[in-house]
C-alpha cells in the first residue's frame, strides 16, 4: 500500500510541475504599460522563484529517496518464510500482545487495534530507536510487517497521548534464538 502511495504521489508531483512548465512556456510577455517599478518586482519575483525551485526539488530528491518502504518489503520478502501473526491490542494503559518472543530473521506480521482510544504502536530497538510504527485505533485493524534483524529486547510504547498513565504503556519483545 505504501508503495502505492508514493508512486501515485510522484504522479501527482510530476503533473503539477508540467502544469507549472506549461503556464510558464506558453505566457505571453508583459504589458508594456507596467511601471519601471512593477517590471523589477516582476524580476525578483522570477528569480526568487528560480532560486526555490533549485533549493527545494534537490531537498524534495533528498528526503523522498530515503523512505523505507521498499527496503522494508524486500527485506521482509528476502526470506520466504510465511510472516508470524501477533495481535497487538493498546488498552489505556497497556498493550497486550499474543506473542513477545521472536526468533531473529523471522517476519513478522503485526496486527494492531485497540480496545478505547487511539494510539500509537511504536517498536523500538535496544538502542531506541524507533524501527516500525502504526496507529492503534478503536473498531480497526492495522497490519505492520517487521523483521527483526537483530537479538535483542525491544521495546514497544505508546506514541499518542491517551491519558494520564500515557508514559506508562510500554511492554517488551524478546528477540533472538528460542
Amino acid at each position: 500500500m505504501q508503495q502505492i502511495a508514493w508512486l501515485l504521489s510522484l504522479a501527482l508531483m510530476i503533473m503539477v510541475a508540467g502544469g507549472f512548465a506549461f503556464v510558464a512556456l506558453n505566457s505571453g510577455r508583459r504589458a508594456p504599460d507596467y511601471t519601471p517599478l512593477q517590471v523589477r518586482g516582476y524580476r525578483i519575483r522570477t528569480r526568487l522563484f528560480w532560486v526555490l525551485l533549485a533549493v527545494l526539488v534537490p531537498a524534495m530528491i533528498y528526503n523522498l529517496r530515503d523512505l523505507p518502504y521498499s527496503a522494508g518489503l524486500a527485506r521482509i520478502n528476502a526470506s520466504g518464510a510465511p510472516p508470524l501473526v501477533i495481535e497487538a491490542k493498546g488498552f489505556q494503559w497497556r498493550w497486550e500482545l499474543s506473542r513477545n518472543q521472536i526468533p531473529t530473521g523471522q517476519p513478522v506480521e503485526f496486527r494492531v487495534t485497540s480496545a478505547d482510544v487511539n494510539h500509537g504502536f511504536a517498536i523500538y530497538d535496544p538502542e531506541m530507536h524507533v524501527v516500525a510504527q502504526t496507529q492503534a485505533m478503536p473498531g480497526y485493524t492495522n497490519k505492520l510487517n517487521y523483521t527483526f534483524a537483530k537479538a535483542g529486547t525491544y521495546k514497544v510504547l505508546c506514541l499518542e497521548y491517551c491519558g494520564v498513565a500515557h508514559h506508562n504503556m510500554m511492554t517488551e519483545i524478546k528477540v533472538g534464538d528460542l
